[in-house]
């Protein structure tokens, strides 16, 4: 982003006779662009956290019995969360208790 030294608006980006120049639309402020320019910038992926939380939030949670769809446990932790609106009811997530299977999964 560029300023307009005279005015202080921002400054624009136009092609006029087949180059490029930055001009102020307030005052009649032009800064021509003698070569071509690029420039490139990579942006780090941001980490996506888990919305369920880590595993300190299925600690102290209770036990219920109810069959995991991936590896048939009979046993799964269970907790409830309000993700709509509050007259909506909460929704059920459960985390099957198999230390090898580790599934989560909701109520539908």
């Amino acid at each position: 982003m560029l300023f307009c030294p005279t005015c202080g608006n921002l400054l624009l980006l136009e092609k006029s006779l087949g180059a490029y120049r930055y001009y102020c639309r307030t005052c009649p402020y032009i800064f021509n662009i003698p070569q071509k320019m690029k420039a490139y910038k990579f942006y780090e992926k941001k980490q996506i956290d888990s919305v369920m939380g880590g595993k300190e939030s299925w600690e102290n949670v209770e036990q219920t019995t109810v069959v995991c769809p991936k590896c048939s446990n009979s046993k799964a932790y269970f907790k409830q969360i309000q993700i709509r609106s509050a007259d909506e009811p909460a929704t059920l997530f459960y985390k099957c208790t198999n230390e090898d299977c580790n599934h989560q999964w909701n109520e539908n």
